[in-house]
């Protein structure tokens, strides 16, 4: 996932002052092995992923003390002023030393020298450490499940444009892996986007449950201090409250929700990854994908390996462990404020979000340029019996039979044609036996037999919603454009909000900088 960017931006730089050798916050300096396991990587990971977020969270909380008086106008000036100030790139590069705990208690530092250690310290009032770690690390993730759904919604589009192109391209569906009955390609992937579908319906439910402010919650029981909770909230693009304080803080569940939904949706998506594998084969010879997507072999020329799918599996897998790894780490824990869900953890997250977005894009670039083959298709849909169970509903609709009658008469002509799969064979063939297994002869044409084994009869009279017949296949792609078209709407309206609220924050930040005593 791409690191945030520390969008509360400077007025002005200046040059980084040398790091004061202050006392560490416990009043010692930590255990070597304690910093070069822990803390130095906590440090990293924290200037990588929360320090845009910190300053803004600092931005926000300054703007709100001041609007409830809890701060004086010139203490709030001074505050937001040195947040403007602090070199933001030389923060990035600075090492872990073990002068300062992570990086809150170093940017406070920071803070300290541009506006006095007096002034920062002040902004400090009526929060925690604990409220702001919840606060960034769910403004980080709701960026990450807001592009992973952009990936996902940007599959649904490619797949449904394949579909809408092959409404009419036959093709065998499978159960247990063995071909069972003649479908169209559009039939199969509309199922395919359905369930893209349901996992970017969890996806924006688990950014809902995400954008929720902790901040007031403090250490975990709120302060006595008259905040305003909402307004701290709004500034920083959250869509209400993380209500109950203890909760705020001692919650996992947004995190586990988020990362459930990236390891179901990756178990849907390697699922057809699979499938695709298959179907590049040349037993299958259903698909081939374009020169971009395989690769030769370094000993034998012919070879076009899939390898872009393969990658997209291993993505997939690497992804769904990382999210089942997050509900690993947090399980059997406390209901409180703990470590284990905090700073070790929250990498896991982000990780698990960056590969589903790649394998994701990777997909919807692999077929956006994929070719099906059509006469395989439907070659393959039209051997094999795959259009018996139409033969059996016709025997049931015009001679009156049960279908369990008509199952047992197909069942045994299918025995006796063999390794003859033609219609007219298998049709003699049911002729022949009806007498002896239904007790009269068949009062049903030929001909009316063999229609009923045309695979592309087969598909024409599934016509009931959500069948393969053309008209049911339509139905169901007009039900999609309009999924994806609530999905983008959707997807402007989260983008806008994540887009635009920095620039709210600083327009405020100003307006108090600029306002007079």
């Amino acid at each position: 996932m791409e690191p945030p960017r520390a969008r509360f931006n400077l007025m002005r730089k200046k040059k980084t002052k040398p790091a004061a050798r202050a006392k560490h916050v416990a009043g010692r300096a930590p255990a070597r092995v304690y910093a070069e396991t822990v803390l130095a990587v906590n440090f990293e990971d924290a200037k990588r992923y929360f320090l845009g977020a910190l300053l803004e969270i600092h931005a926000a909380h300054t703007l709100m003390l001041e609007r409830q008086k809890i701060l004086s106008l010139e203490v709030a000036r001074a505050c937001l002023h040195g947040l403007q100030a602090l070199d933001l790139a030389a923060i990035s590069k600075a090492a872990y030393d073990g002068t300062f705990e992570d990086l809150f208690f170093y940017v406070e530092d920071q803070l300290a020298r541009e506006c006095g250690e007096d002034v920062a310290g002040r902004m400090h009032t009526a929060r925690s450490r604990n409220d702001i770690d919840l606060a960034m690390y769910r403004m980080v993730l709701r960026k990450a499940i807001l592009g992973t759904v952009k990936e996902t919604h940007e599959v649904r589009k490619v797949l449904l444009d394949l579909a809408a192109e092959h409404d009419g391209t036959l093709m065998p569906a499978y159960t247990h892996t063995q071909p069972a009955q003649p479908t169209t390609l559009a039939h199969y992937l509309l199922g395919m986007i359905e369930v893209f579908g349901r996992d970017e319906e969890r996806l924006r439910a688990a950014f809902t449950t995400v954008n929720r402010s902790p901040l007031g919650a403090c250490a975990i029981a709120t302060t006595a201090f008259p905040i305003d909770r909402e307004y701290t909230a709004s500034l920083l693009g959250f869509e209400g409250l993380q209500l109950n304080s203890y909760g705020a803080i001692a919650s996992v569940d947004y995190v586990t929700q988020a990362a459930s939904a990236v390891a179901v949706e990756m178990v849907n998506l390697g699922r057809f990854v699979q499938d695709l594998l298959l179907w590049c084969t040349a037993e299958f010879g259903f698909l081939r994908l374009a020169e971009g997507y395989v690769q030769t072999s370094s000993i034998m020329p012919q070879k076009r390996n899939p390898v872009s799918l393969e990658h997209a599996r291993i993505l997939a897998s690497k992804a769904f462990s990382q999210s089942q790894a997050v509900l690993t780490c947090v399980h059997n824990t406390p209901f409180g404020d703990i470590v284990d869900s905090e700073d070790d953890l929250q990498p896991l997250v982000f990780s698990a979000f960056s590969d589903a977005a790649r394998v994701l894009r990777l997909l919807a670039g692999v077929m956006q340029d994929a070719q099906f083959d059509c006469g395989r298709l439907r070659q393959c849909a039209a051997g094999g019996f795959l259009t018996v169970t139409e033969l059996a509903d016709t025997l049931v609709r015009d001679e009156g039979v049960s279908f369990r009658q008509a199952h047992r008469l197909v069942s045994a002509a299918v025995k006796a044609a063999g390794p003859d799969v033609r219609s007219a064979r298998l049709a003699e063939e049911v002729e022949k036996l009806a007498p002896r297994m239904l007790g009269h002869s068949l009062a049903t044409s030929r001909n009316a037999l063999v229609r009923a084994l045309d695979p592309e009869s087969f598909v024409l009279t599934r016509t009931i919603a959500g069948g393969p017949a053309p008209h049911a296949v339509a139905h169901q792609i007009e039900q999609a454009r309009r999924d994806l078209v609530d999905g983008a709407t959707w997807i402007e309206k989260k983008s806008i909000l994540l887009k635009t609220y920095p620039d709210e924050l600083r327009r405020r930040s100003r307006s108090v900088q600029e306002r007079l005593s």
